[in-house]
């Protein structure tokens, strides 16, 4: 197995000099040097095709045993030093201080093809940010990573990737719900891939301990390695790389309410300073359309992070990283600018994206009056999301309407008729739109099926996955694991997926419930 390594992180920033992995706060330093936790028998479950033809390697590489041992933390690569960032952040609206990679240990860099990855196992022991923790992950959580990851960059989210999923071979204690009810469950390992792991916390960490030095050099780094073309670092150039960050936020969370997901964690320490979709804890797909809904416990009570705050979060969570790269630049104005700049584009940006998902690309008066009733209408009884806005290319008139619809619906049968009457109103609406537009045609079906996906990873079909292979089964891994390279085909071998939620998930922990150990 060859890999061309090209380290630049590790190489080029300053470094813990303490080379032990107890807990401490690490000071003037972007990372420290771990060794991950050797397993007592590891065995690899699957591999992502892609994400091996992006590293150079091939299917008999990932078969061999040096892959087995190296993607389970079992054999350190020659002329590699695996290591662990540093990076504080704020949680749930407050500040956290050091925080740092505590169950993920970046092995080393990749170039191939002219492109840059980062190569990082989640779950493969402690490192000094491990805090109380072990550093190890869970089979459970591991199958949702892997999964979600994939089915994320094939649904044109952006989203850090996965290249493999193993299990460790050893047994890990965890309490699912923080309730008191721990248990051992088998321990596993992913690798994921990406161009970089930086997230806003890392330079939030260098401005609250005033290391203006270190601040500098880490954006710097980014500014060279990963925004280059904004050219050499200066104060004109830290503002364009603020925007730009600002830019790739907004695109993800623009992406993320097209396809129903919600992240359920936008700490700033969660916060990709590339725009990508990273830390896949407990994340949530809607079912119902529901803006109030978030999947993490941990936030049921004040829903910081539901589904319909999270434009709002992703502009909050950018003015935490205008302040900590203030220091360089010295001037609020820009930053500010940039800010607000966030809000006027979310609300064009939305309105687009809710028109695409419609079928509707010119521009009418009251655009935005037509999509609040449609978003209002959604939520009048339960709708599953994405069976609406996929049946809806199939939308003729509005006589027909509900033949088209009531899938959608959870209990069709007992929709009140005051109901009825408004989704008829909102039909017509529709129907004239439609026949101003382009009239009927396969066009408007085929150009909504590309935006709006068959099938997403409910998180029922994930707790399927998960319950199989803790029976020794990882066929629905794979069956997954195919399906969502495809969303937006119709893939009728796969016709059982396009669903509502059953029932018996409605409640059941792993599908409803999700804790930030899932």
């Amino acid at each position: 197995m060859k890999l061309n390594i090209k380290d630049k992180f590790n190489t080029t920033l300053p470094s813990d000099p303490i080379l032990e992995p107890f807990r401490r706060q690490v000071t003037q330093a972007c990372f420290s040097y771990v060794t991950p936790k050797k397993t007592s028998n590891p065995e690899l479950l699957h591999v992502s095709p892609e994400i091996l033809k992006n590293l150079g390697l091939s299917q008999t590489d990932a078969q061999s045993d040096d892959f087995l041992k190296v993607f389970t933390g079992n054999k350190i690569l020659p002329n590699t030093k695996p290591y662990a960032m540093c990076y504080g952040g704020h949680q749930f609206g407050n500040w956290a201080g050091q925080l740092g990679d505590g169950r993920a240990i970046n092995l080393c860099e990749v170039e191939h093809k002219h492109k840059n990855w980062a190569l990082q196992l989640k779950g493969a022991g402690e490192t000094p940010y491990s805090r109380t923790a072990d550093g190890l992950a869970v089979l459970r959580s591991s199958i949702r990573e892997y999964l979600c990851s994939e089915a994320m960059f094939h649904l044109g989210v952006p989203t850090t990737r996965a290249l493999s999923l193993a299990l460790s071979g050893d047994q890990v204690m965890r309490d699912v719900m923080y309730d008191g009810n721990a248990a051992y469950e088998k321990g596993a390992i992913v690798c994921r891939v990406a161009s970089s792991f930086l997230r806003f916390g890392n330079y939030q960490i260098f401005a609250a301990r005033q290391d203006n030095a270190n601040l500098k050099a880490l954006v710097d780094y980014t500014i060279t390695h990963h925004f280059s073309h904004l050219g050499t670092p200066s104060k004109d150039t830290y503002i364009a790389f603020f925007n730009e960050v600002t830019q790739r936020t907004l695109t993800m969370i623009i992406e993320w309410q097209r396809v129903g997901f919600v992240h359920g964690v936008m700490n700033t320490d969660n916060m990709s300073i590339l725009g990508l979709t990273i830390d896949y804890g407990p994340y949530g797909w809607l079912e119902g359309f529901d803006f109030g809904w978030t999947p993490n416990t941990t936030d049921r009570q004040h829903k910081r992070y539901r589904y319909g705050n999270q434009p709002n979060i992703g502009l909050w969570n950018l003015l935490q990283l205008a302040n900590a790269l203030y220091p360089l630049i010295e001037d609020a104005a820009p930053l500010e600018a940039i800010l607000e700049t966030y809000k006027t584009d979310f609300e064009a940006k939305h309105l687009q994206m809710m028109k695409a998902k419609l079928g509707l690309y010119e521009t009418v008066d009251n655009d935005e009056g037509f999509i609040k009733d449609l978003e209002e209408n959604l939520q009048l009884v339960e709708t599953d999301m994405t069976l609406f806005f996929r049946n809806l290319s199939d939308f003729k008139d509005e006589a027909t309407g509900f033949d088209v619809l009531k899938d959608a619906f959870y209990d069709f049968d007992n929709m009140p008729n005051a109901v009825k009457e408004k989704w008829k109103m909102w039909f017509l609406n529709y129907e004239a739109r439609l026949q101003h537009e382009y009239g009927i045609t396969t066009e408007r079906k085929e150009k909504m099926n590309t935006v709006n996906p068959k099938y997403v990873l409910r998180n029922y079909m994930a707790q399927l996955a998960i319950d199989a292979a803790d029976e020794g089964n990882y066929n629905l891994i794979d069956e997954l694991f195919k399906m969502l390279k495809k969303p937006y085909d119709e893939q009728p071998q796969y016709e059982k997926w396009f669903a509502k939620r059953p029932d018996w998930a409605r409640h059941k922990v792993g599908c409803s419930m999700l804790s930030c150990s899932s």
